[in-house]
């Protein structure tokens, strides 16, 4: 079809479709009528928030699921209950867990239809992986771009299978500092170096999209919204939750979905629908947000509570030569050959 052949570099593609959904909606409304049996899928992160509630989702639609989590004793406790459901132990900061996980599940799927990369850490301290590499872009990029690549014959198989990157509107934080992605020179900003993963994540997906399509492998990305009740806000402090203006004087998480400040069902529900929406099946490359494709973003001039303004994307994440640049990066500093002809 003619939308197959059209890549969303500059983005070209990046406009509203007219999805019928809205930032309320939940991730059971967007699979309604869904039927994902006999699809395979696999979610990182998925045993708490965003993760599991997709977990959760994927497998009231009929689809098996396989959940690679750091956390073993957490995910089976969190997961109890759910069917079809497979938990295997992989971190992201460690490039042969990764590996393991990736052959294992080789060795007993022959297909992948649903890739959610979900798993991420937000406005950590400075800390770096074995290799020296910050930790926010190695677990929210460095880790899913290997993954993607290890398990990537099965992706092909599956002959129409998707790969969603779960970003964040914090990717207006930063565009990608190639000279010194891992603040080596610069001075260390938590706000920023999460931007930059971010960045990463949506520059990764236009390209794999790019690349991936003729095989049948489309990808996309998306902001959740600002939902409070995860694990990633778990070394922040209270008064920069305030701050932020996701809680309240008192503490309490702000719900608000027509601001972005949603539930879990709710946040999640942009990633499902990425993931399955029939809306997107000659559409790829995209960032989207609501449950919707997402405008660019060209007025962007800082953000501050008092304007609730989390919406679009920015130029410089579908910029072409950033996102080529980008994969050309994280092959030589994670020693990983993605060839997608393989």
């Amino acid at each position: 079809m003619e939308q197959v052949t059209k890549s969303n570099y500059s983005g070209a593609q990046q406009h509203p479709i007219g999805s019928g959904f809205t930032a309320a909606s939940t991730a059971d409304d967007v699979l309604k009528g869904i039927d994902l049996t006999g699809k395979v899928a696999i979610v990182t992160g998925g045993y708490a928030g965003l993760g599991l509630e997709t977990v959760r989702a994927f497998s009231a639609a009929g689809a098996t699921v396989v959940a690679p989590v750091r956390d073993r004793k957490k995910a089976e406790a969190n997961l109890k209950g759910i069917k079809n459901v497979t938990i295997e132990t992989m971190d992201l900061m460690d490039p042969a867990t990764i590996d393991a996980f990736a052959t294992k599940f080789l060795a007993t799927h022959k297909a992948l239809h649903i890739l959610v990369n979900n798993a991420g850490i937000m406005w950590v301290p400075l800390r770096r992986d074995a290799a020296g590499n910050e930790s926010q872009l190695s677990t929210n990029h460095f880790g899913h771009f290997r993954l993607t690549a290890r398990l990537w014959p099965a992706l092909k198989n599956a002959k129409g299978a998707r790969v969603v990157n779960v970003s964040s509107w914090g990717h207006h934080r930063s565009d990608i500092h190639f000279e010194d992605p891992n603040f080596e020179t610069r001075a260390y900003d938590s706000f920023e170096g999460y931007g930059q993963s971010k960045t990463a994540n949506i520059l990764f997906t236009v390209e794999l999209d790019e690349r991936g399509k003729q095989y049948g492998v489309r990808a996309y990305t998306l902001h959740p919204g600002a939902i409070v009740d995860t694990d990633l806000k778990r070394e922040t402090t209270p008064e920069l939750l305030i701050q932020l203006g996701v809680h309240d004087q008192d503490g309490n998480a702000i719900l608000d979905p027509a601001r972005g400040l949603k539930t879990i069902a709710q946040g999640a529900s942009t990633q499902v629908w990425c993931a399955t929406s029939p809306a997107l099946q000659d559409l790829g490359g995209v960032y989207c947000e609501d449950n919707e494709v997402a405008v660019i973003d060209r007025t962007y001039q800082g953000w501050r509570p008092e304007n609730g303004s989390l919406r679009g994307v920015m130029p410089y994440s579908l910029d072409r030569e950033h996102a080529q640049q980008l994969w050309t990066l994280t092959e030589r500093m994670t020693g990983v050959t993605f060839d997608v002809t393989k």
